[in-house]
């Protein structure tokens, strides 16, 4: 199993624990509402989100017969997404507080972005067999890969 599957589904986990935590926090003090948007997008960008990136980098090669058109972009998704996620729930929960956290909930909002959209991408390319390597016919109707 590749690094980025193993560690999209665990912080998949971790961002999933700190959703209940701060969802049970939001239950017991109706003033935390104001954190809402911190722990919606740490339950759906943070749980649901990686765990899907995490299982589908992994079976979707699998399932298709096609390798991974890019493990260095899936690496890069990882690092983009959860980097992203990160800067963005602290940025919702330091904006009531602090007039610049505005700008971290931009900047961690385009780096989620950015890492979905290399999902997309690196998923579509896998699906479509663009990471194999050409073949070639040797004249008697044999494949024999490029050289």
């Amino acid at each position: 199993m590749d690094w980025f599957v193993r560690y999209f589904i665990k912080s998949a986990l971790v961002f999933l624990g700190l959703g209940i935590l701060l969802g049970t926090w939001l239950g017991f003090s109706p003033n935390a509402i104001i954190y809402r948007p911190a722990h919606a997008h740490l339950n759906l960008l943070g749980f649901a989100s990686m765990f899907i990136f995490g299982v589908a980098y992994h079976v979707i090669p699998r399932f298709t017969g096609n390798p991974l058109h890019s493990r260095r972009m899936a690496e890069v998704h990882w690092w983009a997404s959860n980097t992203g996620l990160v800067v963005l729930v602290l940025g919702f929960i330091f904006l009531p507080w602090l007039p610049g956290a505005r700008r971290a909930v931009e900047a961690g909002a385009v780096l989620a972005a950015i890492g979905a959209f290399l999902f997309i991408y690196n998923l579509w390319r896998t699906l479509d067999g663009s990471g194999r390597k050409p073949r070639r016919d040797d004249g008697a109707g044999r494949k024999l890969p490029m050289q």
